[in-house]
């Protein structure tokens, strides 16, 4: 029988994103601090006061959930909403630690994969085909992470939209939480960029020009690319198979463009998929199931 583990915990005032996010934000409170002993970080008060807003917006979240259908989306939402914000943050904490870390990655990458295979796969096939469709693929990472509880939500499965943003942010948390404590610069700092023609097509050339002004230093292993969006799309296939099937070959394809891109060791990915595979049999033990009370129409549109 279905543990009703989040039907329990979300009973309260608060959710469990609430509370995941409550305790990202003490976790990243420390990781500043912490750096302090350091090199001290210019505008570090600012983070500070960033995860005080955080906080306020966890207060906030359960009279925002009883104050209509505008503030119940903003409550349930607002994580995957900072998504960027909070990825960004990770670049300024880990911006100090250099390459400190890449060098065991290095090491294990050998130990699983017997070569760089970061930095050799994209040299050794420099297929115009193959970078196109990869490289798009590693464009619509942001698609499959929203598409996934979205969709849910349109189709009126709010409860298994939910679950799958919870699945999602404690993906995220806990890969960010690894960054800052063991920041990773990964294979596209380390190494030379590859020059050819799987570099020149459209699609690769655009991730570069975005990596180039987004990217977050520190933030290779393990692969959030990869853990977070094999997450979204497993939650998908668990509660609406059609939409999971139309993300899965994107997934497929960020899985391995993170690597034939050079922005992950291989490892990196491997680890990304453990955690993914990590929290999706966690999602399964412990779910919550759909209320009894959807409407018919909305029931078969989403029938497999």
């Amino acid at each position: 029988m279905a543990l009703r583990v989040f039907d329990r915990l979300d009973s309260g005032t608060y959710r469990t994103i609430d509370l995941a996010t409550l305790a990202y934000a003490g976790v990243a409170t420390v990781a500043v601090l912490r750096s302090l002993s350091g090199e001290v970080i210019p505008g570090w008060p600012w983070l500070l006061v960033a995860h005080v807003l955080l906080a306020f917006l966890v207060w906030l979240a359960p009279r925002g959930r009883a104050a209509g259908a505008v503030g119940e989306f903003l409550a349930d939402w607002y994580p995957m909403l900072l998504l960027v914000a909070l990825y960004s943050e990770v670049g300024v904490l880990t911006l100090d630690a250099g390459f400190q870390n890449d060098l065991a990655v290095q090491h294990l990458e050998l130990w699983v994969f017997g070569s760089e295979i970061s930095y050799r796969w994209i040299r050794e096939m420099p297929s115009v085909p193959l970078s196109w469709f990869l490289h798009s693929c590693y464009l619509a990472y942001y698609a499959i992470l929203y598409a996934s509880p979205f969709g849910m939500w349109v189709l009126g499965r709010r409860d298994q939209a939910r679950h799958t943003i919870f699945a999602v942010m404690v993906t995220f948390y806990f890969c960010y939480i690894v960054f800052l404590f063991f920041p990773v610069a990964g294979p596209r700092y380390v190494f030379d960029l590859a020059h050819n023609a799987a570099t020149q097509v459209g699609p690769a050339r655009l991730t570069q020009w975005i990596l180039e002004r987004g990217d977050s230093w520190g933030a290779a292993f393990p692969s959030s690319h990869v853990a977070a969006s094999v997450v979204a799309t497993g939650m998908a296939l668990r509660y609406c198979r059609r939409l999971g099937l139309v993300l899965v070959p994107f997934t497929v394809g960020l899985v391995l463009a993170v690597v034939y891109g050079q922005f992950h060791y291989g490892v990196d990915a491997l680890a990304g998929l453990v955690i993914a595979g990590a929290m999706l049999a966690a999602m399964a033990f412990a779910k919550a199931e759909a209320p009894a009370a959807e409407p018919a129409a909305v029931l078969g549109a989403v029938e497999t």
